[in-house]
C-alpha cells in the first residue's frame, strides 16, 4: 500500500512539473514575441533587461498560480470554477508584475502597463487554450494524433496508472449503442443535464436535441446540440436522429402545461421521462435524476404545499395524538408532526404492524430527540380510550381512524357504523372529557350527498364533531378527495394488473374522481387544524376532477405498453354504493375562503347535541339487530342527504363535476 501511495505521489509531482514546464515555455514564447520580435517605443530593451523582465514576469505568474492551486487542478475535469480561478490568479500576477517592476527596476528596464497586461493576457490565453484542447481530446480524441497532442498539452501518457482504468471503461462503453434522447427545455437545468450525459463516458444516453419555445435559442445549438422549436419536433424530425426517449427538464413547469406537452409528445411513440427530484424528496434532501413519470404527476395538477411557520409553531412543543396513526394518512401525519418538534407524539391504532413500522421509522430518523409512544387500542373501546387520554393528556387530537373501503362497508354495514360513527363518538367524548385543546377529524368527499354506507357514516361523523362546538375543546373537520398511494387506492390495483399483463379493470369508463397526494392531504389536515376556530368544516380546492379511464391509459403507456393493443381495459360495472362522480362541497351551504387561497370553510349549520343523540339512538337500536339492511335503513333516516346511487348516477351527465372533467379532457385533446 505504501509503495502504491508513493508511486501515486511521484506521478502527481511528475504531471505538475510537466505542466509547469509547458506553461514556462508558453510564457517565454510570449515574452520573446512582445519584447523582442514585436517591440515598441516602451520596449526597446537591452538583452539584460529582457532577461530581467522574463524572470520577474515568470516569478509573479507562477507564484500566484501556485497560491491559487492552479497546478493542483486535474484539468481533464476542469470546469468553470477552475478557469475563473486561473483568470483571477493571472490578473493578480499582472498587477503584481507591474507594481514590482515600478518599485525595483530602473526606468531603463521598465515597460508600460499596457505592455505588461498584454503579456499576461496573451500568456493566459495560450495557457487556457492548451488546457481546453487537452480536455476536448481526452473526451473525444482516440486517434494517434490525439494521443500525441495530449502528451504535448499536459504531459500525460495513456500508459500512466491514472488513465488506464478510465480509458478501458471508455473503450468498453464506446462499442455499446447509446439511447438517443431529446431534452424538453434548453434552460439551466436542461443544459446541465445534457452536459452531464455528454461528459460521462459511462452514460447510456446521448442528448441529440433540445426542444424549447425561446425564440432566441431556436435554430442555434448548445455545446453542439441543436435547439428545435415545438413545431419542429414532429415525429418525422425526431425519428431522423433517431430519438428513442424524450426527457422533460422543466422543473418549474405548470401542471396544465406539462399535461399539454405530455399529450403532444406521447403521440411520437417515444418513451417519456422526467429529469427532476423524486416527489418524495426536496431540494434540501434530494438529487435530480432521470426517472419515469410518477403516478402523482399523471394528475397534472399543481401540488400544494400547505406548511408554513405558523403551522409549525402551533404544533411545536405540543402533545399530539393521532388515531389510525399506522395507516397511510395517519403515518404521514406522524412524519409531518415529527418535523415540527412536538413534546410527545402518541400513535394510536388497532393494527399493530402499521403502528410498529412508523414507530421504527421515526426512531431511526430522530432517535431520542423525539418522544414517540404507541398504543394499540380500538376506538370502539371507550374505556380503553379514556385510559390512554388520562395517561398522556394530549393537547391535540388528529382523528384518522376509520373503515374506508366502500364495497367492504356495503357488505359490513353494522361494523361500519360501530367503528366510524360510535368510534368517532368515543374519541370525541374522551377528548372533551380530558381537556384536549383541538380536535380535527379527517373526512372525505364521499360524505357529500353520500350514496354508500362509508360516505354516510363519515357525514354523520362530521355532524357529531361539529355539534360539539362551544365546549372547551375546539372541534373541526377536514374534507378531501381520493389519496394516491393510500390503502385501497386504485393505483396499486392498476400497477398489479399491468405487471400481470392485464387486463386493467375499472368499474365504469365515465367515472371521475378528485385526487391528491398523501403529503398534500396530511399537510391540509395540519394547516386546517392550526387555523381552525371551532365548529368549522374545511375543504381543499382540488382543481379539476380526473377520469379514471384516462389515468389507467396513462399508467399503461408509462409502463411501456399501448392501451387496448398490448394491455386491454375492461369495464366491470359499478360496485354497490358507487357513484360516477364525487363532490367536495354541499352546494346549498355557505363557502368562505381562508387566508390560504386553496382552503375553504364550509359553514354547515350544526345540529345540537339532543338532535345528534336522537339520531345515535336510532342507530344503536338498529345495530342490536345485527342486520345490515336494517342498519342501512336506519342510516338513511338519520343522514337526510343519503341517496341511492341509482338516483345520483341517472343524472350524472348534468352534474357540474362531470362537465368539468369533460372540459379538462377537451383541453387536453
Amino acid at each position: 500500500m505504501n509503495l502504491r501511495e508513493n508511486r501515486q505521489t511521484e506521478q502527481s509531482r511528475h504531471h505538475k512539473l510537466k505542466l509547469m514546464v509547458c506553461d514556462a515555455l508558453l510564457l517565454l514564447f510570449v515574452d520573446i514575441l512582445m519584447l523582442v520580435i514585436y517591440p515598441s517605443e516602451d520596449a526597446h530593451l537591452a538583452d539584460q533587461a529582457v532577461v530581467i523582465q522574463v524572470l520577474l514576469g515568470a516569478a509573479c505568474v507562477f507564484i500566484w498560480r501556485i497560491i491559487g492551486g492552479v497546478y493542483r487542478q486535474i484539468w481533464r475535469y476542469g470546469g468553470t470554477m477552475a478557469y475563473m480561478q486561473m483568470i483571477l490568479m493571472d490578473f493578480l500576477a499582472g498587477v503584481t508584475y507591474y507594481a514590482a517592476q515600478s518599485v525595483i527596476l530602473y526606468n531603463v528596464y521598465k515597460i508600460s502597463f499596457v505592455r505588461v497586461m498584454s503579456i499576461c493576457a496573451l500568456n493566459l490565453l495560450f495557457a487556457m487554450t492548451i488546457r481546453l484542447i487537452y480536455q476536448y481530446l481526452y473526451e473525444y480524441g482516440e486517434s494517434r494524433a490525439a494521443v500525441v497532442l495530449r502528451r504535448l498539452t499536459a504531459g500525460i501518457r495513456l500508459t500512466d496508472f491514472e488513465d488506464r482504468p478510465l480509458r478501458k471503461e471508455t473503450d468498453a462503453k464506446s462499442i455499446t449503442p447509446k439511447i438517443n434522447i431529446a431534452v424538453v427545455g434548453a434552460g439551466r437545468v436542461g443544459v446541465m443535464f445534457a452536459e452531464e450525459l455528454a461528459n460521462n463516458p459511462r452514460s447510456a444516453y446521448r442528448p441529440c436535441c433540445f426542444i424549447d419555445i425561446d425564440k432566441e435559442k431556436i435554430g442555434r445549438s448548445i455545446n453542439g446540440v441543436p435547439v428545435l422549436s415545438e413545431d419542429e419536433a414532429t415525429q418525422e424530425r425526431l425519428m431522423s436522429f433517431p430519438i428513442q426517449e424524450i426527457v422533460f427538464a422543466l422543473p418549474k413547469m405548470q401542471a396544465e402545461r406539462k399535461k399539454e406537452l405530455y399529450d403532444l409528445y406521447q403521440q411520437t411513440g417515444c418513451k417519456l421521462k422526467v429529469y427532476d427530484y423524486p416527489l418524495t424528496q426536496t431540494v434540501e434532501n434530494g438529487k435530480r435524476s432521470m426517472r419515469e413519470f410518477d403516478i402523482e404527476e399523471l394528475l397534472f395538477r399543481q401540488p400544494v404545499d400547505f406548511t408554513n411557520e405558523r403551522t409549525n409553531a402551533y404544533y411545536r412543543g405540543k402533545r399530539v395524538l393521532i388515531s389510525g396513526g399506522g395507516g397511510s394518512i395517519g403515518s404521514e401525519l406522524c412524519r409531518q408532526i415529527a418535523k415540527m418538534q412536538p413534546e410527545q407524539l402518541i400513535i394510536l391504532d388497532v393494527y399493530e404492524n402499521g403502528a410498529y413500522d412508523i414507530q421504527q421509522e421515526l426512531r431511526i430518523a430522530y432517535g431520542v430527540t423525539l418522544d414517540v409512544r404507541v398504543e394499540i387500542v380500538s376506538i370502539c373501546d371507550g374505556a380503553a380510550l379514556d385510559c390512554v387520554f388520562e395517561r398522556y393528556r394530549p393537547d391535540i387530537v388528529l382523528h384518522a381512524a376509520a373503515h374506508k373501503h366502500v364495497p367492504l362497508m356495503e357488505h359490513n354495514c353494522c361494523e361500519a357504523v360501530k367503528n366510524n360513527v360510535f368510534g368517532t363518538l368515543n374519541i370525541v367524548s374522551s377528548s372533551e372529557r380530558f381537556g384536549v385543546k383541538k380536535f380535527t377529524m379527517i373526512s372525505t368527499d364521499k360524505a357529500v350527498n353520500p350514496t354508500n354506507v362509508m360516505g354516510a357514516t363519515k357525514r354523520l361523523c362530521e355532524m357529531i364533531v361539529l355539534s360539539r362546538a362551544g365546549s372547551r375543546t375546539n372541534f373541526s373537520a377536514t374534507r378531501f378527495g381520493n389519496v394516491l398511494g393510500s390503502n385501497g387506492s386504485v393505483i396499486p390495483l392498476f400497477k398489479r394488473q399491468i405487471a400481470a399483463g392485464g387486463p386493467v379493470t375499472l368499474t365504469d369508463r365515465r367515472i371521475i374522481r378528485y385526487f391528491m397526494t398523501i403529503p398534500e392531504a396530511s399537510q391540509l389536515v395540519l394547516e386546517s387544524g392550526a387555523m381552525a376556530r371551532d365548529g368549522e368544516l374545511y375543504v381543499l380546492d382540488m382543481g379539476k376532477p380526473v377520469r379514471i379511464l384516462e389515468l389507467a391509459e396513462s399508467m399503461i403507456r408509462l409502463s411501456g405498453y399501448e392501451p387496448y393493443r398490448d394491455i386491454n381495459i375492461i369495464e366491470t360495472g359499478l360496485r354497490p354504493g358507487e357513484k360516477l362522480y364525487e363532490e367536495l362541497l354541499i352546494k346549498t351551504e355557505e363557502l368562505t375562503r381562508t387566508d390560504n387561497s386553496m382552503i375553504f370553510i364550509e359553514r354547515d349549520k350544526p345540529l345540537d347535541r339532543e338532535e345528534i343523540n336522537a339520531k345515535l339512538d336510532i342507530l344503536r337500536k338498529a345495530i342490536l339487530t345485527q342486520n345490515d339492511e336494517k342498519v342501512r335503513s336506519a342510516l338513511k333516516r338519520v343522514v337526510d342527504t343519503y341517496h341511492a346511487p341509482e338516483e345520483v348516477n341517472s343524472s350524472a351527465v348534468d352534474a357540474d363535476e362531470m362537465q368539468l372533467a369533460d372540459s379538462r379532457e377537451d383541453c387536453a385533446v
